[in-house]
């Protein structure tokens, strides 16, 4: 069952603290395993790559089989029934349309004294896109991924992707042709993500790298944090539901089974301020789970990770919500947008009974890469600025340096560096 508490107990801070405290991650002990991995690729390339595949996957390969080609790409979209293919360009379409409107402005001015300085943004050259493989299909991870590197303007988006028994669902590869992708490797795990960091002799090193992943793919990802840029180092989903006793209770218990069938470790939570409501979602929850596909995977989540919190008000439910700081915050209550005024931390917001968090994960627009395991209280989801930089442009004249230089000398000389102090000093026509 899951955890039921209380926000006007005594007892509730200690036990919610505690809640909070429980570790979902995979607690494997990878970070060795992953090390060596990556080590190899680095060493060796291809040949590392090909080892991994055999052993991992259980999928024989050459160095000319990592890249999957345009053949098989069209032969994947010919597969995937006409229904299929409109829903991904119709993802695609929106996914587009919120992304663009990400894109930064830079900006240029004159300071006053004759120098011009200035902002501009350029993307990076290279972006890795990990996603999952195999038959568990997938196509909005590519979306979601891809579409915001394109957007920004990356020249070369690669993607990875493992092919277990040599098998990928043909969506994947559908929706990476209509997200633009350029290369496609059939290759995962951390050696996947090595592969895009360090290069091989098939795949050229990118500059950043995003994309979901299991506990290997994860640590990997911050292992060559610093060599590369990521988005982040993800943890299992989460989803918050805020409720009044006015929704329906099946449409808020299937809610929080929508994040709990992703993963064992999944977090599932309901806040409600009315107690009779919350046994209803509870009986829901357990109804919706007899035929539920993945129902023994949400179960799991469910009775180990789950938690009903009441609240005396849903003023009493603000820092709560912020010390979660949920990847998924869903306010279905009579005010949602007055009561999302007041959350400071979440990284994606649903308002209202009919704005369920499955259409953020396909197709109402915004990124469904979001924060997870408290992130949302300094990190957002992925967008165009993830695939981007800014360089700043500094433009002197010498009347402008003649105005600014002398201050530079006086700091300069505080903090006892000659060269920095002379540099401005010889253009100013002092020795």
């Amino acid at each position: 069952m899951p955890l039921r508490l209380d926000a006007s107990a005594a007892e509730f801070e200690s036990r919610f603290q505690s809640y909070l405290d429980i570790g979902r991650d995979d607690e494997e002990r990878v970070d060795a395993t992953v090390a060596h991995i990556i080590a190899r690729v680095a060493a060796e390339g291809d040949a590392a790559l090909i080892d991994y595949t055999r052993r991992f996957d259980r999928l024989s390969i050459t160095a000319e089989g990592l890249r999957i080609g345009a053949d098989e790409i069209e032969a994947a979209v010919r597969a995937c029934p006409p229904d299929l293919l409109a829903a991904i360009d119709f993802a695609a379409s929106r996914i587009e349309d919120f992304h663009r409107r990400q894109a930064p402005q830079g900006y240029s001015y004159e300071d006053g004294v004759g120098n011009r300085l200035g902002l501009r943004w350029t993307s990076v050259a290279a972006a890795g896109l990990y996603v999952p493989g195999g038959l568990a299909a997938y196509p909005s991870s590519v979306l979601m991924n891809a579409i915001p590197g394109k957007v920004a303007g990356v020249p070369r988006l690669v993607m990875v992707v493992p092919t277990p028994d040599g098998k990928l669902a043909p969506a994947v590869l559908a929706a990476a042709k209509r997200a633009g992708v350029d290369e496609i490797y059939r290759v995962g795990g951390a050696q996947a993500i090595a592969a895009l960091a360090y290069g091989t002799q098939t795949i050229k090193p990118v500059d950043v790298i995003v994309g979901p992943g299991n506990a290997y793919v994860a640590t990997a990802k911050r292992m060559v944090f610093g060599k590369v840029g990521i988005d982040s180092v993800a943890g299992p989903s989460e989803i918050l539901v805020v409720s009044d006793a006015l929704s329906n209770p099946d449409w808020i218990a299937i809610d929080l089974l929508s994040q709990a069938e992703h993963d064992p470790a999944a977090r599932s939570v309901l806040i409600t301020n009315d107690a009779e409501f919350a046994e209803r979602v509870a009986g829901a929850v357990e109804q919706a789970l007899v035929d539920l596909p993945r129902r023994d995977i949400a179960a799991a989540s469910w009775r180990d990770h789950g938690a009903i919190i009441t609240v005396p008000n849903f003023d009493a439910a603000i820092p709560i919500i912020d010390r979660i700081a949920p990847e998924h915050l869903e306010l279905a209550v009579s005010d949602p947008h007055g009561l999302a005024d007041k959350v400071r931390n979440a990284g994606a917001i649903f308002l209202g009974r009919h704005s369920p968090e499955a259409v953020g994960d396909y197709v109402a627009g915004p990124n469904h890469v979001l924060p997870t395991s408290g992130a949302a209280r300094y990190a957002s989801g992925l967008g165009v600025l993830d695939f981007m930089k800014r360089t700043t442009l500094i433009d002197c004249t010498p009347a402008g340096v003649a105005a600014i230089g002398p201050a530079a000398l006086t700091l300069a000389g505080a903090e006892g560096l000659g060269a920095h102090a002379r540099s401005v000093a010889v253009r100013l026509g002092k020795n």
